[in-house]
């Protein structure tokens, strides 16, 4: 059975504080019932794709787009993209994850268009995500293909006041008693 939480983000609560989770939103691409797998979206680093190409092909390819930090944990290039055939992993409809070196040089090679370059990758071991959730660390969201491969600057904002119109809807403040105890 496949998880509920795949083709997801994770967006990092307001109080969680640790560094590389600070204001993250962090889309699951794998999660089963000994772990978990996602890539922080929202982390562009000061290197450009093509700064970081040159350091693993002696052919160019002139992308000025950032490198993302996909987490703590250390890992293959990663590239979310759209081309089927070159898949290791589907997240969700029609986005795509890879990270075997043939897969992404092909991609790279026929300038498939959007990609997304991820260097490190944020993991989760047997039931570390589920205790994570229920401790409030994390809020779970759809998130669409768009956001996914072109980040907005401000995707956490724009997810945590989603998510907060979700779990508190507008009141009208007409329906708001003077004193709320005789309520």
């Amino acid at each position: 059975m496949e998880s509920p939480l795949i083709g997801k983000v994770l967006v990092a609560s307001p109080m969680l504080l640790d560094p590389n989770f600070a204001h993250a939103v962090v889309l699951i691409v794998q999660h089963d019932k000994r772990g978990a797998m996602g890539l922080v979206l929202n982390r562009p680093l000061e290197t450009s794709v093509g700064d970081a190409w040159s350091q693993v092909s002696s052919v160019p390819y002139p992308n000025e787009d950032p490198l993302y930090q996909g987490g703590p944990c250390e890992g293959p290039l990663m590239v979310i993209h759209h081309d089927a055939a070159r898949a290791q992993i589907e997240v969700m409809p029609a986005i795509y994850l890879s990270s075997d070196a043939d897969a992404v040089k092909g991609l790279v090679a026929d300038d498939e268009e959007p990609m997304k370059f991820f260097v490190g990758y944020s993991g989760w071991t047997e039931m570390q995500l589920e205790r994570e959730l229920a401790e409030g660390a994390w809020h779970v969201s759809p998130i669409e293909a768009e956001q996914v491969l072109s980040t907005p600057p401000a995707l956490w904002e724009q997810l945590v006041k989603h998510l907060r119109h979700m779990v508190m809807p507008a009141v009208d403040p007409r329906l708001i008693p003077p004193d709320p105890s005789v309520n």
